[in-house]
């Protein structure tokens, strides 16, 4: 967990988006109990502060930037925050954008919708990795696309998100190839449908307390962070499987 460079005590850093509720909360308490220092960022500044005081108390190092994280000086806030630690472990993008709801059919969704959710949930976290790539160079370290069902459904009125999810599969499974020998570890991640804020609002006014709160894949994260990176690289996981031994290449 933690690492001497000339003589100074090093603890592992993570940048997490979309941290402040649902997944990106649940991923980024889990990577604070394992002593990870650590980068969040979410569009609500009061939730962030107040999700960062808990990881603090857990005793890690935390930099709560809120804004979002289609907007590039944001995503610049981001990366100086990671440059004055000297390296990345992780990146996991996770924030992301459900578009209108209820959720409207494909052929009827406003273009200007559609823009908004590519570049929340496709442009910005492939931004973010081109900004970060040295960073993780550093640190031989891992980038975790949160994908979705949806990328591989064809679900009615799923299709823009969907197909933004589908987007980042791509790029995650090119980058795998692309980085492979920088050392820099690739992986799409299919968290499963979960009860959270954004899931009920593709729902609304439906009752979903039949979905597993976020806590449900924490097997699995421990599971994924425990392997080689080498072996899983290039590799699209959906973290509510039974088992995740083989991975599935996206």
């Amino acid at each position: 967990m933690e690492a001497e460079n000339e003589g100074v005590r090093m603890t592992k850093l993570a940048m997490v988006t979309g941290a402040s509720r649902g997944l990106g909360e649940t991923i980024s308490t889990f990577l604070a109990g394992m002593g990870y220092d650590l980068i969040v960022t979410a569009r609500g500044e009061r939730a962030l502060e107040a999700h960062a005081s808990s990881l603090r108390a857990l005793g890690v190092s935390v930099d709560a930037i809120a804004g979002d994280v289609a907007d590039a000086y944001h995503r610049m806030s981001l990366v100086q925050a990671a440059s004055e630690r000297s390296g990345l472990n992780l990146l996991i993008n996770n924030a992301s954008d459900l578009g209108p709801s209820p959720l409207p059919r494909l052929d009827e969704i406003p273009l200007h919708e559609l823009k908004r959710i590519h570049e929340v949930n496709f442009v910005a976290p492939l931004a973010l990795i081109q900004l970060t790539l040295d960073l993780l160079k550093a640190r031989h370290g891992w980038i975790i696309n949160i994908s979705s069902n949806a990328a591989i459904g064809g679900y009615e009125g799923w299709g823009a998100y969907g197909s933004s999810k589908a987007a980042l599969d791509l790029a995650s499974r090119t980058l795998a190839s692309e980085l492979r020998e920088e050392g820099i570890a690739v992986v799409s991640v299919d968290p499963g449908d979960m009860r959270t804020d954004m899931h009920q609002l593709a729902f609304p006014g439906q009752d979903i307390s039949d979905r597993p709160l976020p806590d449900e894949t924490l097997p699995f994260w421990a599971w994924l962070l425990s392997q080689e990176p080498e072996v899983v690289t290039g590799s699209r996981f959906e973290a509510q499987a039974e088992s995740w031994e083989l991975g599935v290449r996206v």
